[in-house]
């Protein structure tokens, strides 16, 4: 067992709502529906005047994933690289020679309602005594970090801002409120041959698909899990292992990564869930596929190699965004409520596409470039992971928002 610390450096709505009140009353009113009215005069009642509905408002409906990104001139961050304890170096873009950002001063606004602002004190408070486990890949660790950060300034001056190591496992506890908030690297969340949190560069991956207790097990006492798991999925070709590894018996077989493949993993790891959550305590969370931009809406444009500005145009798609995946994903967790487990999917693709202009494109540690990647920057961008602070901090502002407001 590899036990160790981390090291980490220190280093015209106003005018709008009423009038859709009074709309919304006369329709009911002509169509006889006056015992409706009650609840119209709640929804008015929950009106912001100045800001509109406020997701909190229970009998607003608000969808937090479809909106736009808007400017804010003054940083509209909770927290700095240079001030975040936990920041490492494969996110730290200021770190390693961003100039501008810009990137950090655009706000995401749902159409109907505001994300309620992040309170590190009433997030840990929420979560006193427990433990809460991010597993997945480094998108999912990009996230952690970013929660990480946003607590700090929570947390007392004089706590501990280390991170422990357990093989797979990374945990931060803080004592003053017996809590813990940790991630688990298991980038195809069934065993495989990646499951080393460093050395997991292998060009040939393979798969034990119908195993998961291995990671799993280190799981089962957590209150708040979340999820994800598909950019390790993209590679066009896998191995299937049918035994064990080091098994004198074990079957290998080749073939092509495709959807059927990756609906194996995710019901191996549900069936998991079904057996061994317990409902009445751990809260399941699921992060639908973080966008990366090597290409555009064609594949001559979308690079994120200086880029500056996000992608204004409404709706926009990218191409390289796998909505089957993404249906996949969300028909297992579908299945799975019915089978009376409820995981949210927090559906954070729409809005991160837009933001090629916040990935840490040169502007992280890399391992040793040669000549030929020097002089072509674009040759070895990272479109794929976030500068901190950035796109993960909004990701954990709509997983806020549902811890804050549960029971």
């Amino acid at each position: 067992m590899k036990l160790g610390k981390w090291d980490i450096g220190i280093k015209s709505h106003y005018f709008a709502a009423p009038v859709v009140m009074v709309l919304f009353a006369a329709a009911l009113f002509l169509t006889g529906r006056n015992d409706d009215v009650v609840l119209v005069e709640e929804i008015a009642r929950n009106v912001d005047r100045k800001t509109g509905p406020s997701c909190n408002d229970s009998v607003v409906s608000c969808n937090l994933f479809s909106g736009k990104w808007v400017f804010d001139g003054a940083s509209n961050t909770l927290y700095e690289e240079k001030k975040c304890s936990f920041m490492t170096n494969e996110f730290a873009c200021e770190k390693y020679g961003r100039k501008e950002f810009k990137y950090q001063n655009w706000r995401w606004q749902p159409h109907q309602c505001d994300i309620p602002r992040f309170n590190g004190s009433a997030f840990m408070e929420k979560i006193r005594g427990k433990r809460v486990v991010f597993v997945g890949d480094s998108l999912i660790r990009n996230q952690w970090i970013s929660m990480l950060c946003m607590i700090e300034s929570s947390l007392l001056e004089s706590s501990s801002k280390a991170v422990v190591q357990i093989d797979n496992l990374f945990v931060f506890q803080s004592i003053e409120y017996n809590a813990t908030i940790e991630f688990y690297w298991s980038p195809l969340l069934v065993e495989s041959n990646c499951d080393d949190p460093y050395s997991h560069r292998i060009k040939d991956r393979t798969v034990r698909i119908k195993s998961i207790e291995k990671h799993a097990r280190h799981w089962t006492d957590a209150d708040i899990l979340i999820f994800n798991s598909f950019m390790w999925w993209l590679e066009p070709n896998m191995t299937i292992l049918w035994g064990s590894f080091g098994s004198s018996d074990a079957i290998f077989e080749r073939v092509e990564t495709n959807l059927r493949l990756y609906e194996m993993a995710l019901n191996t790891w549900s069936d998991w869930l079904e057996i061994n959550i317990n409902r009445t305590k751990t809260k399941l969370f699921f992060m639908s596929l973080s966008p990366y931009h090597f290409q555009g809406e064609s594949w001559n444009e979308g690079h994120c190699y200086n880029v500056t500005e996000p992608i204004m145009k409404e709706d926009y798609r990218g191409i390289t965004t796998d909505t089957d995946m993404m249906r996949t994903a969300e028909s297992t967790i579908q299945k799975l409520e019915k089978r009376g487990l409820k995981a949210e999917y927090l559906n954070i693709t729409h809005l991160s596409d837009y933001r090629r202009d916040a990935h840490t494109s040169i502007y992280r540690k890399f391992g040793d470039l040669s000549d030929d990647q020097l002089s072509n920057p674009k040759s070895y961008s990272d479109c794929v992971h976030w500068c901190l602070p950035g796109v993960p901090d909004v990701w954990n502002q709509i997983f806020y928002s549902y811890i804050i407001n549960s029971s």
